[in-house]
């Protein structure tokens, strides 16, 4: 429940539309319901500012699904991280007016757009084609928090004036978001060029030595541009919910 729908239903029982018997019955799992399979995080609206975000790999679609209508009944917004598409159907068989993000491996489900939070642009920025599924969980996170956001793919560090070409776009962006994988580069150069926060995103991308990412990782904590923050391999989802954090400040 958000604060939205909370004061909407006190307002109804002071205003004699709602009765205090019923709005106590909405309010029974109002700090969490327990599923057998999953402890649903009611409350986390009130105290966070966004819903529970479902992690979708290792579980069931039918248990994705279960937790998506628990929470349908208080929420306005519901996101499943890293769910593939075989799973994705059969929770839109159940839920038909979630959609699917196949690139972003997501599901979203919404009773209303996203109100808009964010005070300017997120720019989201992939390397290279391969780091493509990272960085559009973080663009449909961001989206989904309400934000405006932008992206620009395939800039890596290997033909560097492809970045160049978008300077203005970088300049323009409150918050960066910089998703690399192979020797991860590229959010020292972005952040030498700006100066606004940016977000490192390490992937998983790359031969041999890249140790699925850590030499990525390694790299963007070591980086001299102090501007940027670090999060950790592949959590495109991560980075999105900071960088629209930070963009509503």
């Amino acid at each position: 429940m958000n604060q939205d729908s909370l004061l909407k239903l006190l307002q109804a029982v002071a205003a004699g539309a709602q009765t205090p018997q019923r709005a106590a019955q909405q309010l029974e799992h109002l700090a969490c319901q327990d599923l057998g399979y999953a402890h649903v995080d009611h409350h986390r609206s009130l105290r966070k500012g966004f819903p529970e975000v479902i992690y979708g790999e290792g579980k069931s679609a039918e248990q994705i699904a279960g937790i998506m209508q628990c929470m349908s009944s208080q929420e306005n917004l519901i996101l499943a991280t890293r769910v593939d598409s075989g799973k994705a159907r059969e929770v839109q068989a159940r839920l038909p007016d979630t959609q699917y993000h196949p690139d972003a491996r997501m599901l979203v489900w919404s009773s209303a757009s996203p109100a808009s939070r964010g005070r300017g642009t997120i720019l989201v920025i992939a390397a290279g084609t391969s780091d493509l599924p990272v960085a559009m969980e973080a663009v449909i996170t961001a989206q989904a928090m309400g934000n405006r956001v932008e992206k620009v793919i395939d800039v890596g560090v290997a033909g560097i004036h492809r970045l160049f070409r978008h300077r203005e776009m970088l300049e323009r962006a409150s918050v960066l978001i910089v998703v690399a994988g192979m020797e991860g580069a590229l959010p020292s150069v972005v952040a030498g060029m700006v100066s606004r926060p940016v977000i490192a995103v390490p992937t998983s991308i790359g031969y041999g030595v890249s140790l699925g990412g850590l030499t990525a990782l390694f790299a963007m904590l070591n980086s001299c541009s102090s501007n940027v923050a670090v999060v950790n391999i592949d959590n495109g989802f991560g980075a999105g919910y900071v960088a629209a954090m930070i963009n509503r400040a």
